[in-house]
This record gives C-alpha cells, structure tokens and sequence, in this order.
C-alpha cells in the first residue's frame, strides 16, 4: 500500500449469485491509523485502549441500492475483524 497505488477488488457473496468488482487509488496511508482511497471511501483505525475502533465511510454508487452496499461493507470489515482476532 502506497499513495499513488491502485488496488483492485471483487465483492461477491459466498454462495455466488451476486457480485461486483471494485478498483480504486490510495490517496493517504497512515501505517495503523488511515486509508483512503478515491473511489470515496475512508477506513479510520483508532486506538482504543487494548482494542482498535474501525469506521469506514463510502460514497454510495448508484448501482446497487445503499442498503445492499452498506450490508457488502460490514461484511468484509467482520471478515477483517475476524482474520486480525485470529492471526
């Protein structure tokens, strides 16, 4: 990760029948604090005592309805909470 960089991702669920794939370029990286990115979206890491508070914020595409995209992000960020809990 690196200002400047481009990332490309798909966001599917699990059983398939639904998904779409996603690119955006980092605009800041804070190492353990701050990513944004340009396709609108920020993921803000905060220290909190023995734990870490995440808040992503996103602009919603016109694609797919704000409910559905709201419902994708929270489940990669419970993936995310789930993989740094257990490695």
């Amino acid at each position: 990760m690196r200002v400047g960089g481009k990332f490309t991702s798909r966001m599917e669920a699990k059983d398939g029948s639904i998904g779409f794939d996603f690119w955006g370029i980092y605009d800041e990286v804070k190492t353990n604090e701050l990513i944004a990115y340009t396709m609108g979206a920020a993921v803000v890491f905060t220290a909190d005592g023995e734990s870490t508070k995440l808040v992503e914020t996103f602009e919603a595409e016109t694609q797919n309805t704000v409910e559905l995209q709201r419902s994708g992000w929270q489940a990669i960020l419970d993936s995310f909470k789930n993989y740094a809990e257990n490695n």
